[in-house]
């Protein structure tokens, strides 16, 4: 064999021997650390965010730890802006992003999800007493007080609602609770949250959309394993009861499907 073969042999056999490594056997790192890198942002009520102590908290942020534990790990949060949290996977400053982040088609394309942990719908929001708006035909010709440039803008409006705009979910809130708004359409998370958080605000919801945003775990392409990992360690609490405790102590329910 030629010096040139032996060298080109000696170069794939070396390639192979890395080639899991690079293929991403991450599951076999991360249990050896002892240690999941989750990314996060911290700034995003309810779901990661700092309590008045200045301790990261938030739905995902438990989510998070109870994964760690079932796959014999100890989390370790790493906070970043929302515009570089999932690029921070490409430059491999963690090992999954956990903060509520949508599962679509698009990001299929670069990234690999968890099942999906938590799901959100567009509700139909009105004030206690309002017996007119039953259903989101019935916002033609009302006031809706909507972010004019989110989905659920888009379809109070195809409803035939009169857009009040707004700056987000409080401010929509608080244009129905003082009638200068019939109704809001918004997120069936937000709404949960607004009602654990104060438990007699005089508003209801009439109405909900049938399909679902689901959210999962994000994780670099190229680790079944680890994606398989995450999927049991959510089964798994699920099954014990460990997703329901958390669920009720945020939203006040289960919010899975």
């Amino acid at each position: 064999m030629s010096l040139f073969k032996s060298l080109t042999a000696a170069a794939l056999i070396q390639a192979a021997l890395l080639l899991p490594a690079a293929a991403g056997d991450n599951l076999n790192a991360i249990q050896s650390a002892g240690t999941i890198k989750i990314g996060t942002e911290g700034t995003y009520a309810p779901f990661t965010f700092h309590d008045a102590s200045g301790k990261l908290v938030g739905f995902d942020v438990e989510i998070g730890e109870a994964v760690a534990k079932k796959l014999g790990v100890k989390p370790q949060f790493i906070e970043g802006k929302w515009d570089g949290l999932i690029a921070g996977l490409d430059a491999k400053r963690y090992d999954v992003v956990i903060n509520q982040v949508g599962i679509t088609e698009a990001r299929k394309q670069k990234y690999d999800f968890s099942d999906p942990y938590i799901a959100s719908k567009a509700v139909l929001i009105v004030r206690d007493g309002n017996d007119e708006i039953k259903s989101f035909a019935d916002l033609k010709g009302k006031k809706a007080a909507q972010s004019l440039s989110s989905n659920f803008g888009k379809i109070a409006q195809t409803a035939g609602a009169e857009l009040v705009g707004t700056d987000g979910f409080d401010q929509s809130i608080q244009l129905v609770l003082t009638r200068r708004a019939d109704a809001t359409v918004n997120d069936s998370l937000s709404f949960l949250d607004f009602k654990k958080q104060k438990p007699d605000a005089p508003v209801k919801v009439v109405a909900e959309q049938a399909d679902a945003d689901f959210s999962g775990i994000i994780i670099r392409k190229g680790e079944p394993e680890l994606v398989a990992a995450i999927n049991k360690a959510l089964a798994d609490i699920k099954a014990d009861g460990t997703y329901k405790k958390i669920a009720d102590t945020y939203f006040g329910q289960d919010v899975s499907k």
